[in-house]
């Protein structure tokens, strides 16, 4: 079975969100039998095509990008070429660009797209891509919603809900423990029992509303992703008890979480429309706070027992609810412990991948 991904972006250029999700799709699908290829736009594409893990990237040049989507000539005939060799096509929206070149290309195989995110910020170019973006999910023979909180809660998801289902992302299990020299490191420069952020200082994170619950409540905070003067400014006054300690690899960040008291996760906005940041936190045993969104972040972290849901913008409520995972350890490690069993129950690469091929399987199957 071959499988080609399509997507704005890829290795070498990008490998964040939507893109390690289609890393652990191809690699957790091999397992399989599935030969995946991903072909992706990229301003400098390498000469050749890149052998990534146990799957192929191709590049087409990028021309122009325009309101955060990448734009080529080149790219279709390059699909053209590729998913001729396919069995299935595997779309990754939201990106309108790939819905003109399936509109252009006639396509004779399966093909599937998973369902990332509505169009949140960008809303009269939404408007006007409306039209396209419905052709583009018409013609689809399946689509994925990667949590069943935003097939409920999508508009868009909802007209196509008879031939949409769920598979939640997945990540690999932690192949080892974080390193004790690099804990000890952490812990002498931010100490531990903290509430841990990790994540890009987007407009829909919510910081604003974790600091006002910090200068609130006096808890220890360590934000990992961000530097300090993206949060409070050049001369922004950071509270005593925050810590910023920047980007951090995969390794520091799994020595921090292992540090951590819990993980506090207050994104605001449908923008974050998973959170794979908040699997990790499970995957570390760490209670969750979040945000009632409509999106998988209420999948992943399930109110009451693998943490807290609260409404966003609600600095009281994630105080209290900081307040009450400080106070307690029995709740903490109870919270934790249901974390890690959802994790290795739903959220696994392997899980993902043995479910991704169940649908490529049916849907061959049903086209023969």
């Amino acid at each position: 079975m071959k499988v080609l991904h399509f997507y704005k972006t890829y290795l070498p250029d990008g490998f964040a969100g939507v893109e390690r999700v289609i890393w652990n799709i191809c690699e957790s699908t091999h397992a399989h039998g599935v030969e995946s290829d991903v072909l992706a736009l990229s301003a400098a594409p390498p000469p050749v095509p890149l052998p990534v893990g146990h799957h192929i990237a191709h590049h087409a040049s990028q021309d122009l990008y325009l309101a955060s989507t990448g734009l080529s000539v080149s790219v279709f005939a390059k699909f053209a070429e590729l998913a001729r060799q396919a069995d299935i096509v595997h779309f990754h929206f939201p990106w309108p660009m790939m819905d003109l070149v399936n509109l252009v290309v006639r396509l004779r195989c399966a093909t599937v797209v998973t369902y990332h995110s509505d169009i949140i910020k960008q809303k009269t170019l939404a408007r006007l891509y409306a039209p396209l973006m419905h052709q583009f999910l018409g013609q689809m023979d399946q689509i994925v919603a990667t949590s069943p909180n935003y097939l409920e809660s999508s508009p868009v998801l909802q007209r196509y809900a008879a031939k949409t289902s769920v598979i939640p992302i997945g990540i690999e299990p932690l192949a080892a423990p974080p390193r004790p020299d690099l804990l000890d490191r952490w812990r002498k420069a931010v100490g531990e029992e903290f509430f841990l952020f990790v994540g890009a200082p987007r407009y829909y994170k919510g910081l604003e509303f974790l600091l006002g619950a910090a200068r609130q409540t006096g808890l220890p905070v360590v934000i990992a992703g961000a530097e300090e003067a993206e949060i409070f400014g050049v001369s922004g006054h950071r509270p005593g008890n925050v810590h910023v300690v920047g980007r951090v690899n995969d390794a520091d960040k799994e020595a921090l979480l292992r540090l951590a008291r819990a993980f506090v996760f207050p994104s605001h906005l449908r923008s974050e429309a998973f959170g794979v940041a908040l699997l990790e936190a499970a995957r570390a045993g760490k209670p969750m706070i979040s945000c009632e969104i409509g999106t998988g972040t209420s999948y992943v972290n399930l109110a009451d027992q693998t943490g807290f849901v609260i409404a966003p913008q609600d600095v009281a409520a994630l105080s209290e609810s900081m307040q009450k995972l400080a106070n307690s350890d029995v709740l903490t490690t109870a919270m934790g412990a249901v974390a890690t069993q959802r994790f290795a129950a739903e959220f696994t690469a392997g899980t993902m991948g043995k479910r991704y091929f169940d649908l490529y399987d049916r849907l061959l199957k049903s086209r023969n």
